[in-house]
């Protein structure tokens, strides 16, 4: 299925898809399209307001993921009980990759300390989510991702560089079992 745009009958680009040929009337200019031609394309269609909308709102909001951790140790002490959830295992994230780097990078002592939040973080993190009785499974899913990592970094250290991440991946697997617990209590049929 084509439309006719111009002279010649060409396939639908994915834009054109959004608007019937009916409906603006100033699609065969797009040929050879020019600032002129695009400006009166977009204003006298009634989708393209909508469109533009859709396209700009993303580029306004900032996202979480944006933000820093000190933002996010912030937000924890204000925000409802499930979204502390989300907040703390974003923050266990952002520290195990600063501490992944460092790691990486040889920095031993500067690592430590997020390391230290990554476990701290995610203990948070299974106490609201386990409070709350909400977000328990994908808490438990970013959990386990966390301590796959730490299991990649524990084998680019060297053995007397090892047991600060040995503790953080047995309290990480710690708090991974206490979620499947909740989720999954013994005896409950």
């Amino acid at each position: 299925m084509g439309f006719e745009v111009g002279s010649r009958n060409t396939k639908a680009s994915a834009f054109e898809c959004l608007l019937p040929l009916e409906d603006c009337n100033s699609l065969p200019q797009l040929v050879h399209p020019t600032a002129k031609n695009l400006r009166s394309f977009f204003f006298s269609c009634p989708y393209s307001v909508a469109l533009l909308l859709l396209l700009a709102i993303p580029g306004l909001t900032k996202s979480r993921d944006d933000l820093s951790v000190d933002q996010l140790k912030a937000r924890v002490s204000v925000a409802s009980v499930p979204d502390k959830v989300h907040i703390c295992v974003q923050i266990a994230e952002k520290q195990l990759d600063l501490s992944k780097k460092l790691y990486e990078a040889g920095d031993i002592a500067n690592a430590q300390a997020p390391l230290t939040d990554v476990v701290a973080f995610s203990e948070l993190a299974r106490d609201y989510s386990i409070q709350s009785n909400k977000h328990q499974k994908q808490t438990e899913i970013s959990v386990r991702a966390m301590t796959r990592k730490l299991n990649n970094v524990l084998h680019l250290l060297g053995k007397e560089d090892q047991p600060p991440v040995q503790d953080a991946i047995s309290r990480l697997e710690r708090v991974r079992d206490d979620l499947l617990g909740s989720m999954f209590p013994k005896g409950v049929k």
